[in-house]
């Protein structure tokens, strides 16, 4: 196998440099030469809508379906790592619940002119350099191309 390697080797030194490549070092700018270069990185995460329905895959047989947990809100940090983000859910009309991690939940508020069915199949967020998504800051985008703006985050506890 080395000598394989070893014989494609000496074979791809012995091939006569490609044109278009020499063109392009010929046209390199001299050494010290200021030019400028310009890359661009886009990136998006998607955000996928987490199912409430019970799993098809459960057989006839299995215990009923627990029912749905009621949350209560409370005071949390305005800032959620992006990194964290796993799913989220719809829940009220005038909110988005995050679904972290760990299995935390955020609540994420939207601001009156944005319902939240329009993110019935998830959203797309464009992670700020920081990698916080942070209320008042930053903006959720639906599927569709609407964009509204998070006004707050509270963090949800299970009711007793």
């Amino acid at each position: 196998m080395v000598g394989l390697l070893f014989d494609l080797l000496l074979l791809t030194l012995s091939l006569p440099p490609d044109p278009a490549f020499q063109a392009q070092v010929a046209r390199a700018p001299a050494p010290g030469t200021r030019t400028m270069i310009r890359i661009e990185r886009h990136m998006v995460v998607r955000v996928p809508r987490m199912s409430l329905a019970p799993s098809l895959a459960a057989p006839a047989s299995a215990a009923a379906p627990l029912p749905p947990i009621s949350w209560t809100e409370r005071k949390a940090e305005q800032c959620v790592p992006v990194a964290a983000l796993a799913g989220a859910s719809i829940t009220r009309p005038d909110s988005v619940d995050l679904v972290l991690s760990g299995g935390r939940r955020m609540r994420a508020r939207l601001g009156d002119d944005c319902p939240a069915l329009g993110f019935y199949s998830g959203f797309y967020i464009r992670p700020p350099a920081d990698g916080q998504i942070c209320a008042r800051r930053d903006s959720i985008r639906s599927r569709s191309g609407g964009e509204c703006r998070i006004e707050g985050l509270r963090a949800l506890i299970p009711s007793r």
